[in-house]
Formats: structure tokens, sequence, C-alpha cells
């Protein structure tokens, strides 16, 4: 199969990204502004041999995903902000048991039902830290139809790669815009699997130390039997209150995710070299930001852009190596300042953090940035 070109929304292109990394499971309940990721999948999972689900709510959807991944399932799910808080509890599952799944979240304005047809960036907070407990976390955004396609190849093989959940958040804008999408033969799409046992089941330990810190994972039916809870647990799977066993086993959890942040971090960078003001920006604002980027060059603005990709682990490295040299930070977001924060922390005093914030639930334009770029710079 050669390569084709489609014009589809973002939201069908999230679709045949996870077709192509080879996602052959869906549960999902319909809600605006993410829907037409469930209609999609109901039309062209059956065409690959998958199999779709519309669930009677969230819970039971991320629920069914969880235990479609156990089975050998890669797996995933769709939703936006009331339906996100409903899978909290059940995400924080899929990270204690080690449950690789994908669960896509189009944001729009809340809280609450909200704003349900207009974009926002209210739920990047959420995504880090909506579910209890200490845990780590990938989370990864996309501002164009193409890297919708990609991002979600890459959300399916970070999550099997680590046996971990991974997040995608869009925002309405970009779930519903429409542009043209190279789809690439499968052939030459990189798709990931989860570490699989290669000894006999008998000898199987499912939550086992390894250098990589991620186990190899059985599937259910095969032969390989073993426990899975919520509680923390011991190699084995069953609960333990034991200090000796809870500690080793926290640490791991994060130590998968930590000594891989090179390999987990994504961003672009345009414009940088020389930038005395450097935008941090994602989604949809970060297309804005790129125009903002072009007219103020022309007024003789020394300005660039850092788009980030990967939200979660934050990425620490790029901000800090700009923040050395930018005289300004300026974070655009659609919301009251989330990922701002994270830039403040990372900043500590290199250079003036500058926020514009809108929650009106309409788009930050390039003009909006370029006037704040010029106030922030005096």
């Amino acid at each position: 199969m050669a390569k084709v070109e489609k014009l589809l929304q973002g939201n069908e292109a999230v679709v045949e990204g996870a077709i192509a990394a080879g996602c052959r499971f869906y549960a999902g309940y319909p809600i605006t502004p993410s829907t037409e990721i469930a209609e999609r999948m109901a039309w062209r999972l059956p065409q690959v041999g998958g199999i779709f689900i519309q669930m009677e709510d969230e819970l039971a959807s991320i629920a069914a995903v969880i235990g479609a991944s156990l089975a050998g399932a890669k797996a995933m799910t769709a939703t936006s902000g009331p339906g996100f808080s409903l899978m909290q509890e059940n995400i924080g599952f899929a990270c204690e048991a080690e449950v690789p799944c994908v669960v896509v979240d189009v944001m729009r304005g809340g809280p609450s039902t909200g704003l349900p047809t207009m974009p926002s960036q209210g739920d990047v907070m959420q995504a880090r830290w909506g579910t209890h407990g200490d845990h780590p976390v990938i989370v990864l955004s996309a501002s164009s139809v193409p890297e919708c396609f990609w991002m979600t190849v890459r959300a399916f093989n970070l999550s099997e790669k680590y046996r971990t959940p991974v997040i995608l958040l869009l925002d309405e804008v970009v779930g519903h815009m429409r542009e043209k999408v190279v789809l690439p033969d499968p052939k030459d799409v990189e798709v990931v699997d989860r570490p699989r046992p290669t000894m006999p089941p008998e000898w199987y330990i499912p939550y086992a130390d390894t250098p990589s810190g991620v186990p190899p994972m059985a599937p259910f039916g095969e032969g390989y039997r073993y426990h899975v809870t919520g509680l923390i647990h011991d190699v084995r799977g069953f609960p333990t209150s034991r200090p000796d066993e809870i500690g080793p086993f926290m640490e791991r959890l994060f130590r998968k995710i930590s000594a891989n942040f090179p390999e987990i971090h994504l961003s672009e960078e345009f414009e940088t070299s020389d930038a005395e003001v450097v935008v941090i920006a994602y989604g949809c604002v970060a297309r804005s930001a790129k125009r903002a980027v072009k007219e103020a060059r022309e007024r003789g603005i020394k300005a660039g852009l850092l788009k980030l990709l990967t939200l979660w682990p934050f990425e620490r490295p790029a901000v800090e190596r700009l923040a050395e040299k930018a005289k300004v930070l300026l974070v655009p977001e659609m919301n009251m300042g989330q990922i701002s924060r994270e830039v403040k922390r990372v900043n500590q005093g290199r250079s003036r953090v500058v926020t514009l914030n809108k929650v009106d639930g309409t788009l930050i334009t390039p003009g909006e940035i370029v006037e704040k770029m010029e106030e922030a710079l005096g």
C-alpha cells in the first residue's frame, strides 16, 4: 500500500494513527468535541479485525479498555473534560497495575458542562494530577491534523514500551479542523509492542524488576496466570504492606519513566537561536504563536517559539536552555495559567516569565501574542 493523501479532521486522523499503531479495541461514550473519534472507530475497526463497543458511560469505557489490554489488545478510548474526570480512578488503576492504554482528551471549556463546542486548554494539570497518589505520567499534545496522526502513533508506542497509560490532549479546534494528511504506507510506521515473557509460565514473575524497569507482560488466556490489583503489590501481583516491597515498587514505577526522559520529551523550536522573547505554546495556540513570531520578526522583534509536543514529563531541558538566552518567556494558554506555572518553576529567575491567558471560548490570536511581546519588551 502506497502513501495516501486525505482531507481529514484532527479527530479522524487520531483514528488512522491508532489503527496504524496496532489499536484493535475501542470502548467509549460519545461526548462533544471527541465524538467523531468514536464514530470513525465504529467504522474503521471492523475493517481491520478490531472491536468497537459503545459503553454506557466513561467509567465503563476506561474499564473495558483496561480489560482488553490485559487480554493482549492495544486499546484506547476518547473523551472530553466531564468524561475525562470520570475516568481518573481507573487511569490510576492502570498506572498501578501497569496496563498500557491510550486516552485521548479533546478539551473543551469548563468546569462542569462548561462550553461543549468551544476550545480550551483547561485539562493540562488534570492530565498530570487527576488521579490521586504519586505516579508518573506521559501526556502528549498536537497542534495540527498531521500531528494528530503521528502523536497518536507515538502515544501507543510509548504506552506499550513503558507499560503505562498515555494521554493525548487535543483541543476542540485541532480536533475539528480539516487539513491534508499524508497517510504513510503501514510498513513505514514504526510500531512498538509491549515486552512479552520469554520464560515458561511456571517461571513467570509478572512484576519483576528489569534493567529497563519494565517487566514483561503476558496476555491473559495464554497460560500465564497472575494477580492484577489496584493495591500496591509485590512482584507476583499480590497486595503487600511491607515497606521493603512497597518502596522498590514505587521507585521502579518512577524510574522506568524518569530514566527515559530524553526519548519521551518531544518539542520543536522555531527561530530561537537569537530570540530575545521565546513563546512557549502547545495545541492550537502554537499555531497562532508561530504566525506571531513571523509577524514579530517583520517588526524587528527577535522572537522565537518552543512548541511543546510532550507536556508531561515537562520539557525542562529545553526551557532551561532557552531561559538562559532569552529576556522573556511568553506563555499563551487557553486557561488561567497551567503550563506557565511549570515554566516559572523551571525558570528560577533566569528570565522574565509573562503569561497571556484566555478562557472565553475564543482563540488567542497572533496579534494578541505580538502585542504581548511588545509590552513585555517595553
